[in-house]
């Protein structure tokens, strides 16, 4: 398995780790309750140096990440950040990622950390413009400062800047404690929070300046297991799980990111379509009414019928009960997820618990 440059640093913190996307991974250091807590109302610190980085840049480059992209690129300016797919030519999504605009004809992807090599493929198969692709992930480290303390932290290291007045999708360019480093706040966590994009060689020492400042707010160390659970309170879907390559963004609730009009991008003839002939799956979000837990996988029934299977499900520390989403079918008769008034049943081992729908995100954050 990978190891990112922070593998050692995590062992000496006595972290659990898994095995996640090929990667050997922090998953816990503590509990995973506490640390999702500790998010919420201090502040985390995260290596999420397993995620890709991909620099698509030269002349072709606006074209080619236009040509990519659901969501319309042409309308970042630089300094900014936009969430969008990749789809492949019968409107499965490739990946979700985020798009950097560094200057015109220059552009970061950040990518799934499973699907790094996939995207790369993807990217250069479909390069025809020209432009320059190459991938900058082994180069790369990714250090995220997550929370309520996290401004007042960074601030710290970064003398010559105020930290909140980066907007929300907005990166910068400066030094954190005199380490070049992308500044940026998009945040999977929900919380107000940065993402540190540092050379991999100085990742240590990074990680060395900020984590006794976490420490002092008395936060901690956050691995992926808090991680999901503070994504899923945030509504957020996950690769993998919650989409892949046989699914469509309509089918998984990310319409918004699909821009239609008065432009061309890869699988928009497909999608198209589907939205012509109707969605027959839908994603909803689902509240337990019990002690249970639904994992991915289980199956979603309403009065009797088998209507679809769970696709993320954790109990949240901060609601204190049990939420996911699953894909369900999508009709007239279906429950929808604007309407929260009707209950479903999963099944967990043979036995029907029951579960209402609920409006995502589940939770309303900070930022």
């Amino acid at each position: 398995m990978k190891r990112t440059p922070l593998y050692e640093v995590h062992k000496n913190l006595n972290a659990k780790f898994t095995e996640f996307g090929g990667w050997e991974m922090p998953l816990q250091y503590s509990s995973i309750v506490k640390e999702h807590l500790s998010v919420r109302s201090l502040v985390g610190l995260f290596d999420l140096s397993h995620m890709g980085e991909i620099e698509v840049s030269g002349q072709g480059a606006n074209e080619l990440v236009q040509k990519l992209s659901t969501n319309d690129a042409s309308r970042l300016s630089d300094g900014r950040v936009l969430y969008t797919l990749f789809c492949n030519e019968t409107g499965g999504i490739v990946d979700d990622l985020l798009i950097y605009r560094q200057a015109d004809n220059h552009y970061m992807l950040v990518v799934n950390a499973a699907n790094i090599e996939k995207d790369l493929a993807w990217v250069e198969t479909c390069n025809d413009t020209g432009a320059e692709v190459k991938d900058l992930s082994q180069d790369t480290a990714l250090i995220a400062l997550q929370g309520p303390k996290s401004i007042d932290i960074l601030n710290l290291f970064v003398p010559e800047r105020d930290v909140s007045q980066i907007s929300f999708f907005r990166f910068v360019v400066d030094k954190v404690a005199r380490i070049p480093a992308i500044i940026s706040r998009t945040g999977y966590t929900g919380e107000t929070g940065f993402e540190l994009y540092v050379n991999a060689s100085t990742a240590e020492d990074l990680w060395k300046v900020l984590y006794p400042a976490v420490i002092a707010a008395e936060g901690h160390p956050i691995g992926l297991g808090a991680r999901d659970t503070l994504r899923l309170e945030a509504g957020l879907r996950l690769y993998g799980m919650d989409m892949n390559d046989d699914t469509n963004p309509f089918e998984v609730g990310l319409d918004r990111f699909v821009k239609l009009k008065n432009r061309q991008f890869i699988g928009k003839r497909a999608l198209l379509s589907e939205k012509k002939k109707g969605i027959t799956k839908q994603m909803i979000g689902f509240q337990m009414l019990d002690r249970a837990v639904a994992r991915p996988g289980y199956t979603v029934y309403q009065q009797g019928k088998h209507i679809g299977n769970v696709t993320s499900g954790a109990p949240s520390p901060t609601l204190k009960c049990s939420i996911g989403f699953a894909s369900i079918e999508s009709s007239r008769h279906a429950p929808s997820c604007r309407n929260t008034t009707q209950n479903i049943d999963i099944e967990i081992r043979g036995k029907m618990h029951p579960a209402k729908i609920v409006k995502v995100p589940f939770l309303s954050t900070g930022t």
